[in-house]
């Protein structure tokens, strides 16, 4: 009878011992991904967009494992993407720019790919994927009025090609993928902006604001002006 009872609780034994091994052979799951900042803005309305190429904010990646529960920085492992490259771009430790073209809201993505999808069931390429907003701030006006705002440059592209618009006198620069650009001056400066086409395209040439043909634009910034660069 003894040995009977020694066998029944060898048996339970082992089968505890086997329940063990098995929890604790569960692989750690990734189960979900946090971008921090969740949000970032830059610029203002009374500031151009242009003004704001360079502004740079580091992201950090989150990941939140299971088995056992734990969090961990995985800015370095995941896959940086910004939904729109011509606004935002990030590289891939994380470091998101602002381009200075395009004005709007872009969704910056961190990816994980791992060996098993959200519910523990075995996929080779499952991926876990973590997001945040990122905005540049539209350039509507340059004050508050009162008289004393500085004229505005506007640069708007035509044709079917690519270059770009830039001024030996001063910083401004804008790619014709912008399809439109905007800068303040003081009142009195002279601006001379060079267009250089983007091969295979050519430049076209130059309207409003007083400039034509295909050489330098140079304008007197006493009022708001507004030229126009054709890239073929």
């Amino acid at each position: 009878m003894n040995r009977k009872w020694f066998a029944i609780a060898a048996l339970i034994t082992a089968a505890i011992s086997l329940l063990s091994v098995a929890s604790c052979g569960d692989p750690q799951r990734l189960v979900s991904i946090t971008v921090l900042p969740a949000t970032e803005t830059f610029g203002a309305s009374n500031i151009p967009v242009i003004a704001d190429r360079g502004l740079q904010v580091q992201l950090s990646a989150l990941g939140s494992y299971v088995h056992p529960p734990v969090t961990k920085d995985i800015t370095s492992q995941v896959t940086w993407a910004s939904s729109d490259p011509q606004m935002f771009t990030i590289t891939s430790a994380g470091l998101l720019t602002a381009t200075g073209e395009v004005c709007g809201t872009t969704l910056v993505s961190a990816t994980l790919k791992t060996n098993s999808d959200a519910s523990g069931v075995s996929s080779s390429g499952a991926a876990v994927v973590g997001t945040m907003s990122a905005n540049v701030v539209c350039f509507t006006s340059s004050g508050s009025g009162g008289g004393s705002s500085e004229p505005i440059l506007t640069v708007n592209f035509l044709g079917s090609g690519t270059g770009v618009v830039a001024s030996s006198t001063s910083g401004f620069s804008c790619a014709s993928t912008a399809v439109s650009c905007v800068d303040s001056f003081p009142s009195g400066t002279t601006v001379t902006l060079n267009a250089t086409p983007v091969s295979p395209s050519t430049f076209g040439g130059w309207s409003g604001g007083g400039c034509t043909g295909t050489g330098a634009c140079t304008v007197l910034m006493q009022s708001d002006t507004t030229v126009t660069a054709t890239f073929n």
